[in-house]
Parts: C-alpha cells; sequence; structure tokens
C-alpha cells in the first residue's frame, strides 16, 4: 500500500450524535450538518450513520451537497441547505424536495415566485454579518414571510467556541427579541451552542464538527485515524540536511523515515518541524518541510523498522495536530485529501 490509510469509525459518529442530542430536552430535535462531504469523511456512508442512529434532518452548504445526502438516504429525511435558494437551484430544490434557507430579500423573492408552496426556511442575522436577514429586513417582512408557513427560523452564534464571550448573550437576546412571537420552530445552536445549555436549544439543534470528533465537544469519541506507509529508510550523518531549503540539519546520526503523505494530502506545511507522527505509543519528530507527497520523521529511537506511522489517532486528535499548524480542527478534517484509501470501521473507539 503506497497510500496513506484513513479509518473512520461510523460508530463513533453515531454515538456523538446520540451524545449531542441527549443535551437537549424532550421535545427538542436534534439534527446532522454534513456539508463538506461530511466534513470530508464521506457524506454517503456518514449521512446513513446518522440516520440510523436517529437523525431525520440534515444541513449542507449548497444544493449540489443536498443532492448527495438525498441519494444516500431517499426521499424520506428532510435536507435543508444553509446558502438557501441560488439562482440556478430551483430544479434542483424541487425535484429533490430539499429545504433552502432563505437569507435574502432577493431569495425570498426568487423562491416564493419559482416555488410557491414549495418548503422553506428562512434565516435571520442576530449580529454575525454573514448570511441572513437583517432585523429591519426582518421587520418588514416578517408577516409575509411567516404566512408562507417556514419549516425553520434560525440563526447562528459567531462565539459558541468560547462559552463566556458577550457576543453569545448579545445573539441570544437578539434571536428572542426578533423571532419570540414567531410560530415556526426555531434554531439557533450548532455543536458550541447545545454546549452552552438549553437556552440556546429551542425547537432543533444543528450539530456539526462534535459528530466528526472535534473541539468544543470535548466528550466526543475519536473518529479518525491516519496512518502513512513508510516508503524509505536512510541513515542521515551529522551535519547532513533532510527536505527542501535545508530546515532541518542532524546534530548527529540519525535515522530517518520517509512517509507517503504531505500537503497534496490536507497535511500542512505549517506543521513542518514541529508535529510528530507515532510508532505505537512513542512520538517520531518530523524533521524538515512537509513536501506535496512526502513527510520524513525521525525514527533514530524506535526498537524496530515501522512499515508505518500514525499521524491523526488516539495519542493526536485532529484539534492536536490543528493546534500545531495554528488552525482549527475543521480545516484539518476537510482538506483530509482524495488519494488517502479510506476504511469505514466500526467500533473502533
Amino acid at each position: 500500500m503506497s497510500t496513506g490509510r484513513l479509518t473512520i469509525d461510523l460508530d463513533a459518529v453515531a454515538a456523538n450524535w446520540r451524545a449531542l442530542d441527549a443535551k437537549s430536552d424532550q421535545g427538542v430535535q436534534t439534527a446532522a450538518v454534513v456539508k463538506a462531504d461530511a466534513y470530508g469523511l464521506g457524506v454517503g456512508k456518514v449521512a446513513r450513520a446518522l440516520a440510523a442512529a436517529g437523525a431525520r434532518r440534515f444541513f449542507v452548504a449548497v444544493a449540489e451537497e443536498g443532492a448527495a445526502v438525498r441519494e444516500a438516504l431517499g426521499p424520506g429525511p428532510e435536507i435543508s441547505v444553509f446558502a438557501g435558494h441560488m439562482s440556478g437551484d430551483t430544479d434542483m430544490i424541487h425535484d429533490l424536495g430539499l429545504v433552502p434557507m432563505l437569507n435574502s430579500v432577493d431569495q425570498l423573492t426568487r423562491h416564493f415566485e419559482a416555488l410557491p408552496g414549495h418548503p422553506f426556511g428562512v434565516q435571520l442575522d442576530t449580529g454575525m454579518n454573514r448570511l441572513g436577514l437583517e432585523p429591519a429586513e426582518w421587520a418588514a417582512l416578517r408577516e409575509l414571510v411567516l404566512a408562507q408557513g417556514p419549516r425553520l427560523v434560525m440563526s447562528h452564534l459567531a462565539c459558541a467556541d468560547e462559552p463566556t464571550h458577550l457576543m453569545n448573550r448579545q445573539q441570544l437576546d437578539a434571536f428572542h427579541e426578533m423571532t419570540d412571537d414567531v410560530d415556526a420552530p426555531r434554531s439557533l445552536a450548532a455543536t458550541g451552542g447545545i454546549l452552552m445549555g438549553p437556552d440556546y436549544h429551542f425547537d432543533l439543534t444543528r450539530p456539526g464538527i462534535g459528530l466528526y470528533g472535534g473541539l468544543p465537544f470535548d466528550k466526543a469519541q475519536p473518529v479518525v485515524s491516519l496512518d502513512l506507509p513508510v516508503v524509505q529508510i536512510r541513515d542521515v550523518a551529522a551535519g547532513e540536511s533532510v527536505g527542501y531549503s535545508n530546515t532541518w540539519i542532524a546534530e548527529h546520526p540519525t535515522r530517518v523515515a520517509t512517509v507517503s503523505g504531505g500537503y497534496a494530502d490536507g497535511l500542512a506545511r505549517h506543521v513542518s518541524n514541529k508535529a510528530v507522527m507515532f510508532h505505537q505509543d512513542t512520538p517520531c519528530p518530523i524533521l524538515g518541510r512537509v513536501s506535496m507527497d512526502l513527510i520524513c520523521v525521525d525514527v533514530t529511537h524506535l526498537s524496530e523498522t515501522p512499515k508505518a506511522l500514525t499521524i491523526l489517532g488516539d495519542h493526536q486528535s485532529v484539534d492536536d495536530l490543528a493546534d500545531v499548524a495554528g488552525t482549527i480542527g475543521y480545516e484539518v478534517l476537510t482538506q483530509l485529501g482524495a488519494r488517502y484509501a479510506r476504511y469505514y470501521a466500526r467500533g473502533r473507539g
């Protein structure tokens, strides 16, 4: 095997959904966010695992992603589109029974004219300034919108990964002010909002990153592991360099393993000379630059010659690797490349 082995534990995904679902009171529905190909892990298999666990509503970023979920799940579950009703999406929304989350005056007009009577939701801007009707727009249009019977009225928290951030309470108050007399179901919380407690749960929650083992859900079961095969091992003398630009020079004789994987596989150059890989329980430092297809690793201290090294697994989560790279676990997950051999396991965790 010359490519990395990416193992995805579908039972862990299902267990994380059930754990987040259990944090809400009875009567609050827990959906599942499966945008970006289920955060890079394969939307078909992941969506089916979540449906088997009990999820009945799914959220995607764009209509094309909704098509993949509908193909995987069939006609039953509700699939909502965060980007709303974009120009050119009308046939797909209609034919696949997607529910666009309308987020502008233009989208409201497009949807009501092109698909009268078709289900929809509406997004409100409570301060994030990304998507959604602003308070003045909502005040002017709310009666018209509510008369059409939206499936959901939602907003999105900007700082839910920081529970004490003042923005959370400001957005909660704004959402109450804009929707407390609305009869339609309401939604504000994704993973971080769920963890902040029932004040943020309303009628439906929308967990995403927590399903896939990422922070801020620190009780999540790990979902992914990634093993990279060793292509070659060589002995490097003191004073010799490893990799591009001579960024690592041996201070003493070093045994170096070159593994198959690199930034073309979503392993960022920012972890060069910083991150470690693991042989069983033993950390092995990365030496030099991460290149497009190859990474060099110090295995001098190992008592045996490894056939593969682990970069994601029990000893290093996506958030651990993200910390080293100066990014977030979302980015690590969604950038995992297409060259890996993917294995869908049951009960790894």
